[in-house]
């Protein structure tokens, strides 16, 4: 008889890590991390403290990120634009979502 045991880690905005740690759980190198974070994908807690360090949140976009450069094979920049348009896309469906809201209290 085996006994596995599992950890389960919540990905908000409480717990951080480092960048280091962020680039091992996702399979990138420091410099995809450091154009992720420069290109404003990955948005460090405190920009101007070294070493950097993260929500946990960052985790899925840096593990959406490698499996992006890995499946369509894309070069730096098409991984950040890729990434760029995913938040932007993101970001136009949240507010879409509260604007249906407001309409569905205003009827």
């Amino acid at each position: 008889m085996t006994i596995e045991f599992s950890q389960w880690t919540l990905l908000g905005e409480q717990a951080v890590c480092s960048a280091e740690h962020l680039a091992d759980i996702s399979g990138l190198s420091s410099t995809e991390m450091n154009e992720l974070v420069e290109c404003g994908v990955i948005v460090p807690v405190d920009i101007t403290s070294q070493p950097m360090s993260f929500h946990l949140c960052h985790v899925v976009t840096a593990n959406t990120a490698r499996r992006l450069r890995d499946d369509f094979e894309l070069e730096h920049n098409g991984l950040t634009l890729a990434m760029t348009l995913m938040r932007r896309m993101a970001s136009l469906e949240k507010e879409l979502n509260a604007l249906r809201v407001r309409l569905q209290h205003h009827k």
